[in-house]
């Protein structure tokens, strides 16, 4: 019997902008144009003003690890125990869950404040992940 598989988001008319942008390679992120403010997560109008005058672009893929919990239980289905939870605070500002990649799964690996910067992850043809590994240089 075949390991069941991790959950996939579905995307939306509404992020669909950004779903794309992860197939690509991309992190893309919304600013809006009455008041600059930078949100994720996708929606059609700013969180602060309420404002629909809004614009997609693509970030930096910079973050910093702003919080973490490592689950020790039995994984959910297309997790392999221990894995990080994690919190990034991108470089624009949002913050968003994710998890870290390439880096081992401990206290002493994932520091607090800890540089990363975006990877992506392909599920499948029709979903790809933003996640985060540690930063290079």
């Amino acid at each position: 019997m075949a390991e069941p598989s991790r959950a996939r988001p579905k995307p939306t008319p509404e992020t669909q902008h950004f779903w794309d942008g992860t197939k690509a390679g991309e992190l893309r992120l919304q600013r809006c144009d009455a008041c600059a403010h930078v949100y994720f997560p996708p929606r059609p109008f700013c969180p602060k003003c309420a404002s629909r005058n809004v614009t997609v672009f693509r970030a930096s893929g910079h973050a910093t690890l702003y919080s973490y919990v490592i689950n020790h239980r039995p994984a959910a289905p297309g997790f392999t125990a221990p894995y990080a939870i994690a919190v990034v605070e991108l470089a624009e500002g949002p913050r968003m869950m994710c998890n870290i990649l390439d880096c081992p799964q401990t206290p002493e690996a994932l520091e607090l404040d800890m540089k990363l910067e975006v990877a992506f992850e392909r599920l499948d043809d029709a979903v790809t992940l933003p996640q985060f590994r540690p930063a290079k240089g």
